[in-house]
């Protein structure tokens, strides 16, 4: 399976996930039979964009760049997520329509 490549620069629109802003964050892990699917539930400390160690052609210091969303659980522990195509991020703050989910490009579904 490809996996995509987000441009450093655009990949999301700046302060779509702000420190503390409280998300689910819920992924498809494709499998051979059939996929699997994750929910996190947390508060937002940080999102960045960083590089891997893996060598990707043409893209920003020839590096593969991954979107990752640091969240605080409710019992403390800190995870970190890789956002991917598989990846859907709902706001779950007072002020979110509970059914407002965020693309990976910051737009409302």
């Amino acid at each position: 399976m490809a996996m995509s490549t987000p441009n450093p620069a655009s990949s999301h629109a700046p302060g779509v996930y702000q420190p503390g802003q409280r998300v689910r964050v819920t992924q498809q892990v494709p499998r051979q039979t059939g996929g699997m699917t994750i929910a996190i539930e947390g508060t937002v400390v940080a999102y960045e964009q960083q590089k891997t160690g893996s060598w990707y052609a043409h893209s920003k210091d020839k590096k593969l760049w991954l979107d990752r969303l640091q969240l605080r659980k409710d019992d403390g522990e800190i995870v970190f997520v890789n956002l991917d195509q598989f990846s859907r991020v709902e706001g779950l703050q007072i002020g979110y329509a509970p059914d407002s989910h965020l693309t990976r490009d910051g737009r409302r579904t």
